[in-house]
């Protein structure tokens, strides 16, 4: 398990300053929440965890190593992103969540992505045509195929915003199993308070760009 500490991040774009350095601890196999309004800088937040975005001051450290001495495909190997928008590819179920591995030349056992598709509630969908599936379904593909590249750090955009209260449902309660487990540090940011509050060890304000408050959630969401 992987300590992430992002340490007085900044991020301006045609001189609109998104984040003002943002600093924020994550322990090893926890799971802390960002929260906070529209436009806070929640989601530049994870791009820059993630270095989908550079940093105009500060960086990130995983395990006290500076991202930026990692190379690109170790760092997205190590930090997994499920952004807010699943955009799967044209394809099978199959071939969307074994992207991953074989960009990289690696191979995925028939045991392996069954067992992950199973996982996340999907056991027969291997082969079924991403363009069919429901907008729950999509999202718990974008999720396994995240997890299948075994990240040691894991980045949840607004898993649940774009679904029905039905999917919103099956897909927290996925979530809650994956974190559970503790096996990995989870940064989740999430416009639901009371989702933070369900699955989170912490909770971080951010408002205005800036990191107004942090600490346990019902502390923080009162």
């Amino acid at each position: 398990m992987t300590n992430l500490r992002a340490e007085n991040l900044s991020y301006e774009v045609d001189g609109d300053r998104i984040l003002d350095r943002v600093s924020l601890d994550v322990a090893s196999g926890e799971t802390v929440a960002v929260v906070g309004p529209s436009g806070a800088g929640k989601s530049s937040l994870l791009r820059l965890l993630d270095r989908l975005d550079e940093p105009t001051g500060g960086t990130v450290y995983l395990d006290g190593t500076d991202y930026r001495t990692l190379d690109p495909r170790t760092l997205r190997k190590r930090v997994g992103l499920v952004p807010q928008n699943p955009a799967l590819r044209s394809g099978t179920v199959r071939e969307n969540v074994t992207i991953g591995p074989r960009l990289r030349g690696e191979s995925v056992g028939e045991e392996r992505l069954v067992g992950l598709l199973e996982a996340v509630g999907l056991g027969d969908y291997a082969d079924r045509d991403a363009s069919d599936l429901s907008g729950g379904e999509a999202q718990r593909v974008a999720i396994a195929r995240t997890v299948i590249n075994d990240p040691e750090v894991l980045l949840l955009d607004e898993p649940t915003a774009s679904l029905d209260s039905e999917a919103e449902a099956e897909v927290e309660r996925l979530l809650a199993d994956l974190l559970a487990s503790g096996e990995r540090t989870v940064v989740l940011v999430t416009h639901d308070e009371r989702q933070a509050e369900r699955l989170a060890d912490r909770v971080a304000r951010l408002r205005d760009g800036r990191i107004v408050d942090v600490g346990a959630p019902r502390e923080v969401i009162t």
